[in-house]
């Protein structure tokens, strides 16, 4: 299979914080197993790393410090449905909880940490052009899967 990856969850220094996650052996035995496409919606979207943390909020998606960068996140989720449909992935696997990523439960807006049932903008997209998309507890699923 061919699976549009968040780039962070590859160890690509793209995270809001700019701390990069490890590797972790369930992805690292899904890259030998099929073929991995990393990409950050936000980074397409425009945003810098480090940048201030970001949730969605009403329907747009907002920094801590107020700043309204929904159109980033659009963008980004745009640049995300282009290449899973010009590299023709099968699958999409995303970081959880992200207002680009997150798929099924994302912060709810407060900065408090406290999760809702949604998705983040490019899990929405992907989903509504019809990719499977899955978080990164769910990799065991993939896993299973043969190419």
């Amino acid at each position: 299979m061919r699976i549009l990856v968040s780039a962070c969850l590859l160890g690509v220094n793209c995270r809001y914080d700019a701390k990069r996650i490890p590797i972790n052996e369930a992805v690292a035995r899904l890259m030998e197993k099929h073929e991995l496409i990393p990409f950050c919606p936000e980074a397409y979207g425009g945003l810098t790393t480090p940048r201030e943390p970001s949730e969605i909020r009403d329907g747009r998606v907002w920094s801590r410090g107020g700043r309204d960068v929904t159109e980033n996140f659009q963008r980004g989720a745009e640049e995300a449905l282009a290449l899973a449909r010009l590299l023709r992935c099968d699958c999409a696997l995303l970081k959880e909880k992200s207002p680009s990523c997150g798929a099924g439960k994302i912060y709810d807006g407060t900065f408090t940490g406290r999760l809702v049932e949604g998705d983040g903008f490019a899990a929405a997209a992907l989903k509504g052009a019809g990719y499977r998309v899955c978080g990164e507890s769910e990799i065991d699923g993939l896993l299973r899967v043969e190419r």
